[in-house]
């Protein structure tokens, strides 16, 4: 039986299955457009997101805001989660352990979604996502098909904020994304009729 957003909200919010939660304020289930053909994935919340429990609310929000914009969408037009979440403390990389606990959440999620293009944002998505630990710097701008949905690695926008030099790669594997976005689009409107 498929999970509703309520009951699947209910159970992120009351989780209690790893030592995140001792550590969290609130919990950062994810958020977006329920029907996203785009999903994007990060890592885990920060402080800004663990304060106000949605994704990609600080800085790294930010930008990612601007390039999901520059490709002629808004953030409700997609849906946005992260691997676990609670805030791992310091703003750490989750433990294996941890992504374990909070990853059958995210299955849900997909499933409820449905996207067909997952951008994966950064090593840790590529990592607990496709169990892939090549490092993000030559994953990036590949993509993988599994069961007709197409994952692309890129960079965090952290990691971005962190080295400006990587955003022309990353702006690279955005336009790809975009592009593959609209290849399915017109794919779907051809079998429509």
């Amino acid at each position: 039986m498929r999970t509703s957003w309520q009951e699947l909200t209910h159970e992120i919010e009351s989780c209690r299955k790893c030592r995140l939660c001792e550590t969290r304020t609130t919990v950062v289930p994810g958020e977006g457009d329920p029907n996203a053909s785009l999903m994007l994935i990060g890592e885990g919340p920060g402080r800004d997101e663990d304060l106000q429990g949605r994704p990609f609310v600080g800085a790294s929000g930010k930008l990612l805001d601007n390039i999901i914009h520059a490709l002629g969408m808004e953030r409700t037009e997609v849906y946005i989660a992260n691997v676990v979440k609670c805030r791992p403390p310091l703003n750490r990389n989750p433990e294996p352990d941890e992504a374990a606990a909070c990853l059958d959440f995210l299955r849900k999620q997909f499933v409820l979604v449905r996207p067909r293009v997952i951008a994966l944002l950064g090593k840790v998505a590529l990592r607990y996502v496709l169990n892939d630990e090549t490092p993000i710097t030559k994953a990036r701008g590949v993509w993988t098909e599994r069961k007709g949905v197409w994952f692309m690695p890129t960079y965090h926008p952290s990691a971005l904020l962190r080295d400006p030099s990587k955003k022309r790669d990353a702006w690279e594997d955005f336009k790809q994304i975009k592009q593959k976005l609209d290849e399915l689009g017109e794919k779907d409107a051809g079998n429509d009729g």
